[in-house]
């Protein structure tokens, strides 16, 4: 990551109030993938006068803004994560929903394959794979 959160959200003149730099250093600081409910948590732990209602505004301007991505793994809840992160693809868990970020080379190497076969220069893609834990015996 070249900039924080709140680093891009001012150079892009968003207006950054202290409960938006609060959900900001939440973002910045989640290893995981948060939904709004989550952020919501985590943030008013820190700040008891941050509300839902400034939470999903928040994540709704920094998604509109490009700084954050918006990620529906097909659960009906719409999770974030910094968009200036690393690429990686994602492997949802379909039992517990655990979302596992991973980067194979081969698998990227195979997509620009596939693209050019098909008469493209790949710009960027989304992998997502959804799968249930292997039996072990």
């Amino acid at each position: 990551m070249s900039e924080t959160i709140i680093a891009r959200c001012e150079a892009k003149g968003l207006r950054m109030t202290g409960q938006r730099r609060v959900i900001a250093r939440v973002l910045e600081d989640s290893e995981d993938h948060p939904d709004v409910e989550e952020l919501y948590a985590r943030a008013s732990a820190l700040d008891g006068a941050i509300s839902l209602a400034t939470v999903y505004r928040t994540v709704k301007l920094f998604d509109e803004a490009g700084i954050l991505d918006r990620l529906e793994f097909g659960d009906g809840r719409a999770r974030y994560e910094d968009a200036d992160r690393e690429h990686h693809d994602h492997l949802i868990d379909m039992n517990s929903g655990k979302v596992i970020e991973f980067c194979d080379p081969e698998i990227e190497a195979l997509q620009e394959k596939i693209a050019e076969k098909l008469g493209y220069e790949l710009r960027g893609h989304r992998l997502e794979l959804y799968g249930v834990p292997l039996k072990k015996s």
